[in-house]
């Protein structure tokens, strides 16, 4: 298996166990929250779904910069449901994913993505992972609040 065959074998599982992670939050506590520092359930989601986005810009500007003048969709779209995002968010997924298709061994290695404005600078390939992380991470805090809410959690690990 080619190293990109792995990263988006990643980003397909990561996101597959996601969504089974938000499909199992019943409507009626996608404002839940466990205090008031937290996100709710929806802003984690989109938090989720719109970071991908802003990182999808932040690698094809080859860091921060990639942010000036770029277009957040998201800001515009209310949270109404998980399917409904997960609709809305489709093609920038697509466009991601298919960005990672395009990526050369070489490249994951030595093109540098400079965010030190927040603090680093590193590879394509170490960045992508982080990108997945972050979602996992996430997933993770929600499968809590799943389980601090009382609600029965599903089996992500299968």
């Amino acid at each position: 298996m080619k190293q990109n065959d792995l990263i988006l074998l990643n980003f397909e599982e990561v996101r597959r166990r996601s969504i089974k992670v938000w499909r199992a939050i019943p409507n009626t506590k996608l404002d839940w929250k466990p205090d008031e520092e937290a996100m709710t359930c929806a802003e984690m989601i989109r938090h989720i779904l719109e970071g991908e986005f802003l990182y999808h810009q932040v690698l094809i500007g080859r860091g921060s910069e990639g942010l000036i003048n770029v277009a957040n969709p998201f800001v515009k779209k209310e949270f109404t449901t998980v399917e409904d995002d997960l609709i809305f968010s489709r093609p920038y997924r697509e466009s991601f994913i298919n960005y990672i298709r395009t990526i050369s061994p070489n490249d994951l290695e030595n093109i540098k993505i400079d965010r030190s404005d927040v603090g680093y600078v590193r590879t394509l390939g170490d960045m992508l992972l982080r990108i997945a992380y972050h979602e996992s991470v996430h997933t993770g805090q929600l499968l809590d609040y799943l389980r601090t809410m009382g609600v029965a959690r599903p089996l992500v690990w299968d």
